[in-house]
């Protein structure tokens, strides 16, 4: 291999050739940061060179969002590049997969794309020395855990490459949030590390983008994007670490799902104020398996352990899962009402006016506030119809358990 010179690299580009190298301790990489930072190419390069200095006849795995979006992303560019410092590579396009030689030494690279929940079987039964997951930030969670445990061989190392999302975001939660215990490095770059950018197109970057998407994408920070259903929505006003010691009621409210996920919120009231006290948040997709109204019955007692629930509001779709509550005969339970825009703006008062707070430790809840927007696409007053079941309990709650003031007054910003 020729020698690859570094002298054009910034000193970010240079850690991420030599971490595995000068940092062996760590199982794995994860860059983040701004777009066009030079975080992909260095590492697509770095990846490669890795796995033929440690091994040899084995399996590694380049994953994008799609195999086409990967393909030009990232390999387009990075195969000139391998040959040009001696590397042989085979393309078998039609196969999905590159035989990489560097002179005695030959691994085989498979490329798999990360596009939706049904992704992860693709990838199911592979054993892998090493995988690079572009865009990680982009794929579900389901393929990126499968994709994960494939990597079973001893010395076998992780690589993650990513632009921000929003700041609940599951990768940033459960792996940026967690590198220490899981034992990663973490690399975040910005426009000024990419050395090939002049300063005339990181000026125009910085035009191009405005609020949370400049935030994002030329500062290369994990933040909430504009049209969110609840800007009024304040973390230190709307959430409490410490419930008051005493509630003079006690209520739930409930979201039911089998495919989609189930979320069902704990209230109690204390001068006239309602806290969410603790929820139970299900999402079949992610375990894997779907509950029955059986079991979600037997975790609304294990949340209501204790209190005497004085009623429950449900989701009034959820007929199955209503009669099972009343044949159980121990709670009083009744429909909500499912008027979404006016129960959204309740909700918009709740909050306004201090009357309902959400505990720290509903990270589902706090997760939905931030993610649950507009639909831009609709034509008409409506939200997005993602990161809403929490959104919707509350909305059940509040609609059912807070007293409107006759006087008041909505009015919501929406980004169209």
């Amino acid at each position: 291999m020729s020698k690859i010179s570094l002298k054009n690299y910034s000193k970010k580009q240079r850690s991420v050739f030599t971490w595995w190298k000068n940092s062996p301790h760590f199982d794995g990489i994860i860059c983040d940061g701004a777009i066009r930072s030079g975080k992909t190419s260095c590492m697509a390069l770095s990846f490669v060179i890795w796995a033929s200095m440690n091994f040899h006849g084995k399996a590694f795995a380049f994953c994008g969002k799609t195999i086409s979006s990967l393909k030009r992303n990232m390999l387009e560019e990075l195969i000139p590049r391998l040959e040009s410092v001696g590397f042989i590579v085979k393309n078998q396009s039609a196969k999905n997969y590159l035989d990489i030689s560097l002179g005695s030494v030959t691994n085989r690279f498979y490329i798999f794309g990360g596009k939706d929940e049904g992704s992860s079987s693709l990838i199911q039964g592979i054993t892998l020395a090493g995988i690079l997951l572009d865009e990680v930030a982009l794929m579900p969670r389901s393929f990126v855990e499968q994709a994960v445990a494939r990597c079973s061989l001893k010395g076998s190392k992780l690589w993650f490459n990513c632009n921000p999302d929003n700041s609940f975001h599951w990768f940033k939660k459960e792996w940026i949030d967690k590198r220490e215990q899981k034992n990663l490095l973490y690399v975040h770059f910005s426009l000024n590390d990419n050395p090939s950018l002049s300063k005339a197109v990181i000026e125009r970057y910085k035009r191009l983008y405005s609020g949370a998407f400049y935030k994002r994408f030329v500062l290369g920070k994990w933040s909430n994007t504009a049209g969110a259903v609840y800007p009024m929505f304040c973390y230190e006003k709307n959430t409490f670490s410490v419930p008051p010691e005493r509630f003079d009621c006690y209520a739930v409210s409930c979201d039911y799902g089998t495919v989609n996920p189930a979320s069902f919120g704990l209230w109690g009231r204390h001068n006239g104020c309602w806290y969410r006290i603790d929820e139970y948040y299900y999402n079949s997709r992610e375990k894997g398996l779907q509950r029955t109204d059986e079991e979600h019955y037997k975790a609304l007692e294990k949340l209501c352990q204790g209190k005497d629930i004085d009623m429950i509001v449900c989701d009034p779709s959820a007929a199955s899962f209503i009669e099972c509550v009343k044949r159980h005969g121990k709670f009083k339970i009744t429909q909500g009402k499912n008027d979404v825009i006016s129960g959204i703006r309740k909700v918009s008062d709740a909050l306004r006016s201090g009357k309902i707070k959400i505990s720290v430790k509903c990270e589902d809840a706090l997760r939905e506030f931030s993610q649950y927007r507009w639909d831009e696409r609709a034509g008409s007053d409506s939200p997005v119809k993602e990161n809403d079941h929490a959104m919707d309990d509350i909305r059940y709650f509040v609609t059912h358990f807070c007293k409107e003031n006759t006087d008041s007054f909505f009015v919501s910003s929406i980004d169209r």
